[in-house]
């Protein structure tokens, strides 16, 4: 492409999967050979949304959430549309249509949409389908917009959201989180930690049920209530109870369960899961699923010129029985590591197309995700398969084994499950050094030492991590999200990079989901001279 005929892109969705494509193009824009438009729903920077929980209870505070550069990006020659909305995508005129009456022609359109928070069938609260039939009904209502809550019932997806949270921890009023999946209990914990009375309702037997086993999730549990937060298991959510307050406004007053609980709150928190955002996808005629349906190359099984990164997309290999059928595997991995990942990968692929050159780097390869639980005290890292026990049955899974150790009296237990030795999956609660090993082990598809008890000592009163010269390798993997490693926070360090914030500037380690802000801080503590000043490593 040359200056005269640059490739048109136009991205709908500024969250921070957009950013970190936008921050990937912009070398081409500043060439001239890509035209960038970027239409961005909400009126504010991008921000990391993974961060919304610390910023309802007052623990963070914008400009550190803040991942876009919308002024770099206006100045490399993009244009940044704040607080417009896309209404509609005409593929055959390859034109979007935002609500000021404006069009804009693309000759590729990446949808960046990501994920709305699931509103549960409650009496009381209206919900809406987004199936095509209500969609051309009601697409004017429905499109780029969340379900309207009543007053004292919110999600937790914007920062809209999170300053209705922010308002009860900091009056100390009653919040009932509904759902007890990760970031359901970061807020109930977060606002706990703040002084909030807080009570998490949920219908599964544990909490985190999809990632945890059964010891896993008791122990956390425990580790609940300790804090002082109430937890009420086996209680599905029926209905929803109001009261009118003094100024006249009807707000809500409790949650009715199925089995008869009546639970009297000041804040309703729903925290239920999310779903992607697929109204544009639908109403274009793209392949939906449980997201936008593209192959790994990131383009739509239905139009090769639409993409879709981040929480929106859906990625599955076509296959003649799959476009069969209507249920399709998989779904969004809602994790922003991922995102990140598709978005450099689909940057890149965008840019040697502009500059009519081969885009020789494999697509995104996405295995199992860690999931971390971010809370003061209470540590939790699950991934892979971990159902099995270890007394199933040896013959139904021969090369499969199960080793177990559980300490509830103080909050501590761990889960490991192997192939032939290798680690597929693991569960920790209250063990933050065994599980940082354990992730080591996944991520090097390393075999267990045969006496899987050597890896408790990790967390034992005689472990020193500086003796641990594996664990601080250059090639060792610290944050997930942004791959970076020690190596990499070392070298930051050497600059005189000294802080977890000016580690993270650098080299973007620590400012996905925040989990590995303790690890960076160690690598920092290990790379200093006794008089603080950091040095390379050996």
């Amino acid at each position: 492409m040359s200056r005269s005929n640059p490739l048109k892109v136009v991205l709908v969705g500024y969250g921070p999967v957009g950013a970190r494509f936008v921050e990937e193009l912009l070398p081409g824009v500043q060439r001239g050979s890509v035209e960038l438009t970027v239409i961005a729903g909400e009126d504010v920077e991008a921000y990391n949304r993974v961060l919304v929980a610390e910023y309802a209870v007052g623990n963070a505070d914008l400009d550190s959430m803040i991942v876009g550069d919308r002024v770099t990006a206006e100045e490399s020659g993009a244009r940044v549309l704040l607080g417009v909305a896309v209404t509609a995508v005409d593929r055959d005129a390859r034109t979007v249509h935002l609500d000021t009456g404006e069009r804009l022609a693309y000759d590729r359109l990446v949808l960046s949409t990501g994920a709305r928070a699931n509103v549960p069938t409650l009496d009381g609260v209206e919900r809406h389908r987004r199936d095509l039939a209500s969609l051309e009904k009601y697409g004017r209502q429905l499109v780029a917009r969340d379900d309207e809550l009543p007053p004292g019932i919110t999600a937790l997806r914007d920062l809209a959201d999170a300053e209705r949270v922010l308002e009860a921890v900091q009056e100390r009023r009653r919040i009932i989180v509904l759902g007890a999946g990760v970031l359901g209990l970061e807020l109930a914990l977060a606002a706990a930690h703040a002084g909030a009375q807080v009570c998490v309702v949920h219908h599964g037997p544990h909490p985190m049920p999809r990632n945890l086993d059964r010891g896993g999730g008791q122990v956390l549990r425990a580790a609940l209530r300790r804090t002082g937060i109430q937890v009420i298991a086996h209680s599905r959510a029926e209905a929803v109870a109001f009261r009118t307050d003094d100024d006249g406004v009807r707000r809500f007053d409790m949650l009715v369960t199925a089995d008869g609980k009546q639970l009297r709150g000041d804040l309703l928190v729903l925290s239920c899961g999310v779903s992607a955002r697929t109204e544009l996808a639908v109403l274009a005629g793209l392949r939906t699923a449980a997201g936008i349906v593209v192959h790994p190359n990131l383009a739509s099984w239905t139009d090769p010129a639409i993409f879709a990164i981040g929480d929106c997309a859906q990625v599955v290999e076509r296959t003649d029985e799959l476009a069969g059928q209507r249920t399709l595997p998989g779904a969004p991995s809602g994790l922003i590591g991922p995102g990140w990942r598709q978005a450099s990968w689909l940057a890149g692929s965008f840019l040697a197309e502009a500059d009519r050159r081969a885009h020789d780097v494999e697509t995104p390869f996405e295995r199992d995700a860690l999931v971390m639980l971010k809370a003061e005290h209470i540590d939790v890292v699950a991934v892979g398969d971990i159902s099995g026990d270890p007394w199933d049955d040896d013959s139904l899974h021969p090369r499969r084994r199960i080793a177990q150790w559980a300490d509830p009296e103080h909050l501590r237990y761990v889960k490991m499950v192997t192939e032939d030795g290798v680690l597929t999956g693991f569960v920790s609660v209250g063990m933050p050094r065994t599980a940082a090993e354990l992730t080591l082990l996944f991520e090097r598809g390393g075999e267990l030492p045969a006496d899987r008890s050597l890896l408790l000592r990790f967390d034992g009163p005689d472990y020193d991590p500086a003796a641990d010269a594996d664990a601080f390798a250059p090639a060792t993997t610290v944050c997930w999200c942004n791959a970076v490693t020690v190596g990499r926070i070392e070298e930051s360090a050497a600059c005189g990079n000294t802080t977890v914030e000016c580690v993270g500037r650098d080299t973007r380690a620590g400012t996905g989901c925040g989990g590995c802000r303790g690890r960076i801080a160690e690598v920092l503590a290990r790379v200093s001279d006794a008089d603080g000043t950091p040095t390379p490593a050996a």
